[in-house]
């Protein structure tokens, strides 16, 4: 985030504190792209699941921004919310396992599908810690660091699980590697 981007993120974050919903609009507006992507990485291709995931993360947010000290980056507050919502929810009933028909049906045309969809179909061969790590670090883009806190783990746990799930994935698409 550039300097000048921080330093109006900060502005909004603060006049929300205060009560101001516009300035939390602009925030969700912001944040939410980024936020139902990762979800929806993370729920497998369930749009529904996503959205309403990142819907509980906002709203979670709004009522818990007083206390939002700034010590974290708000997108690494608001990645850890969403994470909470997910986990609370993977505790609860089973989900149904994952349809491919229900991804985007128009991505499979798109060039590069072939790749997005084994890729998917090798996440799903990943544990669910493994698959949280690497989307942690990759999709959300946040440092080992970052990423250990929005999971509540040990740093050594994160590292160890990207590990895992890098070796995992190279070896199920060694296919696509060149020259393999």
């Amino acid at each position: 985030m550039k300097p000048a981007d921080a330093r109006s993120e900060a502005q909004q974050i603060a006049r929300a504190r205060a009560g101001d919903r516009q300035a939390f609009g602009a925030l969700v507006r912001a944040h939410q792209g980024y936020l139902r992507r990762l979800l929806l990485r993370a729920c497998l291709g369930d749009a529904a699941r996503a959205d309403d995931l990142a819907q509980e993360a906002f709203v979670r947010a709004w009522r818990a921004l007083p206390g939002f000290r700034g010590e974290a980056r708000f997108r690494t507050w608001l990645t850890r919310l969403a994470w909470s919502a997910l986990a609370a929810e993977r505790r609860g009933p089973a989900t149904e396992a994952y349809d491919e028909s229900r991804a985007d049906a128009a991505s499979d045309f798109a060039p590069g599908s072939e790749w997005r969809l084994d890729l998917n179909r090798a996440m799903q061969q990943l544990s669910e810690r493994e698959r949280d790590a690497l989307l942690m670090c990759f999709a959300a883009d946040l440092s080992h660091a970052e990423a250990a806190e929005v999971l509540g783990w040990p740093l050594g746990t994160l590292k160890t699980q990207v590990l895992r799930a890098r070796a995992k994935l190279r070896l199920q698409l060694k296919d696509w590697e060149p020259n393999a």
